[in-house]
């Protein structure tokens, strides 16, 4: 059987904040938010946040202002609320329609006298605090939705941001209309040598390799979308009964949330094949020809801001260098 214990400190699931869900509906007190000079206010621009360099360690920290320094117009978001009562806001410093989508990745903007730069979640998620990389992921998340999501769905009017941006209400019927997550799952497979199948995508480089991974269809529960997409990607069959769930985290890219499982391969199973269409080939790895691959360069496996290297760590044992991660 797989360790049961749960993956801890996901790079995309931490946060310290209180979110504050009570206050979204109260406009006299978001307004006093933004007038309020102790509020801190994260601006997002195409996807990417300012950061900066903190302390002799090279630590990196979310650039937050004071409402009178926001210049940006936006949706306004209310992120957080802290232990104090100091609220944490953003604003999303693009238009909703027809913006570039450009999250996860690096601004253009350049270095601000080589200080402070722009840079995207999938850059700096491994680097922040556990209050910042709240912040963003949350952030970054809504920024996606209002992007993609500016009408109405019943009758296509433009909609209007509420509820301190996790809401659009529709001007000319008032339905009301909630961001979505795709739960998605990601599953480390082993077999009874205690080998990790991993598996390239056909639009990856060579000896890049990763965990399999699926979305969870409509009426399916996430244990049947394992033995699914092990199934349609890999041509195999699991065994149920060594299935392991050991975490989530979110991944804004755009809206996914990432279910992590361990599982044994089933004695009777076919032998392990990529579909060909999602999936050009799996291996089988031992630790040894994992590391050595690694070494070599002749294999990369994802960076730590992914879910899926936490299941590679979890079944190889230590942390992995990060010079071993795919660019």
């Amino acid at each position: 059987m797989p360790d049961r214990r749960l993956l801890t400190s996901l790079t995309l699931a931490r946060a310290t904040l209180d979110r504050g869900a009570e206050r979204r509906d109260d406009s006299e007190w978001l307004a006093q938010r933004w007038l309020d000079e102790s509020s801190r206010v994260l601006i997002l621009r195409g996807g990417s946040a300012r950061v900066i360099e903190s302390g002799s360690e090279g630590a990196i920290d979310l650039v937050l202002v004071a409402p009178s320094e926001v210049t940006d117009d936006g949706v306004r978001l209310l992120l957080g609320i802290d232990d104090d009562g100091v609220a944490y806001l953003g604003v999303l410093a693009q238009s909703v329609e027809g913006a570039d989508d450009s999250a996860g990745a690096a601004s253009s903007t350049p270095d601000l006298a080589g200080i402070d730069r722009w840079v995207g979640l999938r850059d700096v998620g491994s680097e922040l605090g556990d209050r910042d990389a709240g912040l963003f992921v949350a952030a970054a998340a809504l920024a996606n939705w209002h992007r993609t999501h500016p009408r109405c769905p019943r009758c296509g009017v433009p909609t209007e941001a509420t509820q301190g941006g996790w809401s659009r209400t529709c001007p000319a019927d008032s339905s009301q209309h909630f961001p979505r997550s795709d739960p998605a799952i990601i599953v480390l497979v082993t077999d009874s040598a205690d080998r990790a199948l991993l598996g390239r995508r056909v639009d990856w480089a060579p000896g890049w390799f990763s965990t399999l991974a699926g979305f969870v269809e409509a009426g399916e529960s996430a244990e049947m979308t394992v033995s699914r997409e092990m199934a349609e990607e890999a041509g195999i069959t699991i065994d149920p009964n060594t299935l392991d769930y050991l975490g989530s985290q979110p991944w804004p890219f755009p809206a996914s949330l990432m279910l992590g499982y361990r599982v044994r391969i089933a004695a009777h199973s076919p032998v392990a094949v990529g579909d060909g269409s999602e999936i050009a080939e799996v291996r089988w790895f031992t630790r040894d020809e994992l590391a050595a691959g690694c070494a070599s360069g002749d294999i990369r496996i994802p960076p730590p801001i992914s879910i899926a290297r936490r299941l590679i760590e979890h079944w190889y044992g230590p942390a992995l260098p990060g010079a071993w991660s795919r660019d």
